[in-house]
């Protein structure tokens, strides 16, 4: 019976060390005295920011260390999930809004509604947009993580292959008519691919869904909308438009992503997220000068609205519930939610700061290039953003979303019968 005990004892003594590994959990104190926590993101683009914010907190802080560690999206969430699972979620870590109503909603994150309530009850309120706000709520309402920024998706072009097709660069009076029109030409001229529009969610159909009036959740999020009028017609352009022979199809995205094409120079347009220009100008010098990002061209005959719609998303600061430094990490958070923790992580060019008036320095970061990409159209955009699709069950139905889409454009199914099949997988589908 010792034994036994003594091989259990050993079992269970491997499982905790493993999934402190797994979550990068910290031991309580440094040799040197100091609160070590750690600090889990996905994205090692903003690696540098991150660490920038951490920096200017131990600063006010000498007595806590921060570790920034950075693992790549897929394995984050496998991490996370175990992480939680054992609940030795890191001390400090992003949420996305894909996730953060499971994570919320089984009471594995922090309330952090009221942690700004000794400042100003309304602080909230006050420092960040309805967006913001709504991205980090689960469904009870209350506030599981404090805003980081911002975004909106984007419309890039190659300044080169417009000139050498005679066009004039894409603006704000641009609709879906023109981006086909100069698809054509450039493809005409340079035999390049025009615009590569490929089966995404937030950098594709999405934002020619709500262009046209429609709407993937209705506003309780309790509905589809792919059985909309509107909806069709925004899906039916966007899908319609591999059909042109200057657009690549799903077969060579599934290759070759837009960027990666764009970046290579093989085609003119695609559609990318504000906060990956700033590694793209970082890690493309030989492109400097040669592309530059325009509004979203707006549908010129929506069935609501006016036309003019932006996915909008944004991620959070958070961190588990039953943390061990629950206290000390909640300070860390309140500062990374300040005006100056927004402020640091702006200038670092990481993202465009949640807070609100702080804009400016996330395109000042940019400041550093000889040639200057026109962001202030990712800040003009803001106004008619649109929150990126979110319900409680969407880690139930996104995947097979994305399956009924490819099989659309494959022509396994018509556009009508893959648009019954979503409405149906959302409207039954269940919170996992």
């Amino acid at each position: 019976m010792l034994k036994l005990i003594k091989k259990i004892a050993a079992m269970c003594g491997l499982a905790l060390a493993a999934a402190a590994l797994l979550c990068g959990c910290s031991s309580d104190h440094e040799s040197g005295g100091k609160l070590k926590l750690t600090f889990q993101i996905w994205d090692d683009a903003q690696r540098g920011g991150m660490q920038d914010v951490a920096n200017a907190y131990m600063a006010r802080h000498p007595e806590v260390s921060i570790e920034v560690q950075v693992t790549s999206w897929d394995e984050y969430w496998t991490k996370l999930d175990a992480a939680a699972e054992s609940n030795q979620l890191p001390d400090i870590f992003w949420m996305h809004t894909n996730q953060i109503l499971k994570y919320a909603d089984y009471g594995k994150l922090a309330d952090l509604t009221d942690l700004y309530d000794h400042e100003d009850p309304e602080y909230y309120r006050k420092h960040f947009s309805d967006i913001s706000l709504d991205n980090v709520k689960g469904s009870d309402g209350r506030i599981y993580g404090v805003p980081k920024d911002k975004d909106s998706v984007c419309l890039v072009y190659n300044r080169e292959l417009f000139d050498a097709a005679g066009l004039s660069y894409p603006d704000d009076t641009w609709t879906w008519n023109d981006l086909v029109d100069a698809s054509q030409t450039i493809y005409d001229k340079t035999g390049k691919y025009g615009y590569m529009a490929y089966a995404d969610e937030q950098l594709g159909y999405w934002n020619f869904v709500y262009q046209a009036g429609g709407y993937i959740l209705n506003e309780d999020k309790t509905r589809a909308g792919f059985d909309q009028p509107a909806t069709r017609k925004g899906m039916e352009f966007y899908i319609g438009l591999q059909s042109h022979e200057w657009c690549p199809d799903q077969n060579y995205f599934a290759e070759t992503n837009p960027g990666t094409a764009f970046i290579s120079e093989q085609g003119a347009m695609y559609l990318e997220g504000n906060w990956n220009l700033m590694s793209m100008m970082k890690n493309n010098m030989n492109l400097m000068g040669k592309w530059d990002v325009a509004v979203l061209p707006k549908c010129p005959d929506p069935l609501n609205g006016d036309g003019r719609a932006t996915i909008s998303n944004g991620l959070c600061y958070a961190t588990g519930a039953d943390g061990r430094h629950l206290e000390a990490v909640k300070d860390f958070l309140r500062f990374a939610g300040s005006e100056e923790g927004q402020r640091v992580q702006g200038l670092s060019g990481a993202a465009i700061p949640a807070y609100i008036g702080l804009e400016d320095t996330w395109i000042s970061s940019f400041d550093q290039f000889e040639y200057k990409l026109d962001v202030q159209k990712c800040i003009d955009m803001l106004p008619y953003g649109v929150q990126s699709v979110n319900n409680a069950s969407r880690p139930n139905w996104k995947t097979q979303i994305n399956d009924l889409l490819l099989k659309i454009y494959s022509g396994e199914l018509t556009l009508d019968q893959g648009l019954a099949e979503m409405q149906t997988l959302v409207d039954t589908a269940e919170a996992p």
